[in-house]
């Protein structure tokens, strides 16, 4: 398969068998870095002074969760979940075990960080688990807003870009398993997003 061309040059510059298949770059390596690290020292100005538990779901958030809480200078813990997606008539289900922390999170102030928030539905029920947890305080950070594919309302305290409705892979997100280790956002213009699919898939 020929390499593509990223931004003008070869995949190959970049690293051939890591990026075949990535179109371009929307979102570089040192854009990532920088919005990362302001997003951290205006968490560090706002949670001044208390204790925060980060929560992500895996495994996108990994890259992005790791590199912002340590450009923090705050008291953190970290809670992991599993999200469960299913597919019922065509349509995409987004589910989490009934208590999917292992600690409690109960009067305790809670940061959400996600790597993309797309149709929202996986925030929508990462946000519900933690209010049945009864946390002193709740906020959302998300790296990527793709609002062009939302389908329920959420509300974002701290946002690290907005993008258009391109599927974008790289920096913890990934395709088909692939391109989580690549260390900017990039483009694959003919994957098939995840709910479009679902719709068009044939019944039983």
């Amino acid at each position: 398969m020929t390499a593509r061309h990223i931004n003008g040059r070869s995949a190959r510059t970049l690293g051939r068998v890591a990026t075949q298949g990535v179109d371009r770059i929307l979102i570089s390596e040192r854009r990532l870095r920088k919005r990362v690290r302001e997003l951290g020292t205006q968490l560090s100005r706002d949670f001044a002074g208390s204790e925060i538990v980060c929560v992500g779901a895996l495994n996108g958030v990994i890259c992005f969760l790791s590199d912002l809480i340590r450009e923090t200078d705050l008291m953190t813990s970290i809670e992991l979940v599993d999200v469960h997606r299913s597919v019922d008539e065509g349509t995409h289900r987004v589910t989490l075990d009934e208590n999917p922390f292992r600690e409690t999170l109960e009067g305790r102030n809670v940061l959400i960080i996600e790597d993309i928030v797309d149709t929202g539905l996986t925030l929508t029920e990462i946000v519900a688990a933690v209010r049945r947890q009864q946390p002193a305080s709740l906020k959302i950070c998300a790296l990527l807003d793709k609002p062009a594919h939302r389908q329920v309302h959420v509300s974002l305290d701290y946002v690290g870009f907005v993008i258009p409705p391109h599927f974008v892979v790289g920096y913890g997100l990934d395709y088909e398993g692939r391109y989580r280790n690549l260390p900017f956002v990039g483009v694959v213009e003919d994957a098939e997003w995840l709910p479009a699919m679902l719709a068009q898939a044939p019944s039983a």
